[in-house]
């Protein structure tokens, strides 16, 4: 742990910002959360914790309330995501399981009509725009395997499906970019908020992205969880796309992997939450450059009088992670294989971040559509549901689709 308990934590409301919240965010260590222009941000660190292995997530959320139960709180706003928050990234795998929970020192918020900002020991809170962000000057290099070295990883996994070994496993792949000087993340973020406003924009800590999928977000009781598996890439004709989408909604292949990550995300909710809705069928999510059956799943919280207090947002994340759309089914069979075939370390990719209030509110999403920045160096990331019947030559153009978001932000 670095950094000490904060003595003040103050929300206050502010006259509305124009323009993005992103704008006033300094380049040092830039914090994250938008969809819509809506979110938060922040800057500073008061205090933060890195936390490795299976109890990443239980030493996360025992660090963080220790640390608001020394925290006098003055909110003025009373909205999810004022008072104290934190921001998080977390591993992927259990080893090493690398994960980041921050304090920052600043936060600006925008809720509808509703603007805040909140500060830590009186921290100055400077509101007006910061420099632009320079493009980079990026080139691409494969990451860990050439495309097809993970096409063959790919048909090794549908074997194994078709031997049943296993349902569905998730198998990623990563491109480099390298640029001509160390790159600042604010350039990506915002490009990224502008093309993908429907996708919740973060970044923590070098990890950043616009992901389509929410884990898990907790709001005053409800529980709510996006799934999405199955996708097809967009062609830019409008017709055209419209019958993409129904043959999406159609396929057999596509529904059974959602099927999976449906009852995965079901099935890890269920203790935690009753009056749970899912869903009979999907949707259709329609994105700029690619479209996902979609399910939200929805739950009211457990008031937690048998524990204490009610289950947070983290808690909730670390109870769903890894879902079939990002692991496989079975779940630990999936896991299992990926490390054995895919090849590469995934780090933070996949895995949960977002952000927690005093509360236990917050809203954490799969770190999809993603990269991780250092220095001038960047990680992208892409991933694949394999079922017995996928071909590796379709699944590898739909890894380059998903690389698309990432990619045209930094070029």
């Amino acid at each position: 742990m670095s950094g000490t308990a904060p003595r003040v934590v103050t929300t206050v409301a502010v006259d509305t910002i124009d323009g993005s919240l992103l704008d006033l965010v300094p380049a040092e260590s830039p914090l994250s959360w938008l969809r819509h222009g809506d979110g938060v941000v922040g800057w500073g660190s008061v205090a933060s914790i890195r936390t490795t292995g299976p109890t990443r997530f239980a030493d996360a959320a025992k660090w963080w309330s220790e640390l608001i139960a020394n925290v006098e709180i003055i909110d003025e706003v009373d909205q999810p995501g004022t008072g104290p928050i934190c921001f998080g990234t977390f591993g992927f795998a259990d080893e090493p399981g690398d994960s980041v929970l921050v304090m920052p020192e600043v936060v600006v918020g925008r809720r509808g009509e509703v603007t805040w900002v909140t500060t830590v020991d009186g921290a100055s809170a400077d509101l007006g725009p910061q420099p632009a962000p320079h493009a980079p000057t990026v080139t691409f290099a494969d990451g860990a395997r050439n495309g097809e070295e993970w096409m063959s990883a790919v048909a090794e996994a549908v074997a194994r499906i078709n031997r049943g070994d296993l349902e569905k496993v998730v198998l990623a792949r990563d491109l480099l970019a390298t640029a001509d000087a160390p790159i600042d993340v604010r350039w990506p973020l915002a490009r990224l908020a502008e093309e993908y406003p429907t996708c919740w924009t973060f970044h923590v800590d070098g990890m950043f992205g616009a992901t389509p999928e929410m884990l898990v977000r907790r709001e005053r009781g409800l529980v709510t969880s996006r799934v999405l598996a199955g996708t097809i890439r967009r062609t830019g004709d409008d017709e055209r796309d419209l019958a993409l989408a129904a043959a999406l909604a159609r396929s057999s292949k596509d529904l059974e992997e959602h099927e999976y990550a449906v009852r995965s995300v079901a099935e890890a909710l269920e203790p935690h939450c009753t009056g749970m809705n899912v869903p009979d069928v999907p949707f259709v999510l329609h994105l700029p450059n690619v479209m996902h059956l979609a399910t939200d799943v929805t739950g009211v919280v457990h008031d937690g009088a048998q524990a204490g207090a009610a289950v947070s947002s983290l808690r909730l994340a670390e109870a769903l992670h890894p879902s079939a759309a990002v692991g496989g089914t079975p779940t630990t069979t999936a896991v299992a294989l990926i490390a054995e075939i895919e090849g590469m370390d995934r780090g933070r990719y996949a895995g949960p971040v977002g952000w927690m209030d005093a509360s236990g509110d917050g809203e954490w999403g799969i770190a999809l559509r993603s990269g991780e920045v250092d220095g001038d160096t960047v990680r992208l990331f892409a991933g694949c549901g394999i079922v017995g019947d996928s071909v590796p030559e379709a699944e590898l153009a739909e890894s380059q689709a998903k690389f698309v978001p990432v990619r045209d932000a930094l070029s």
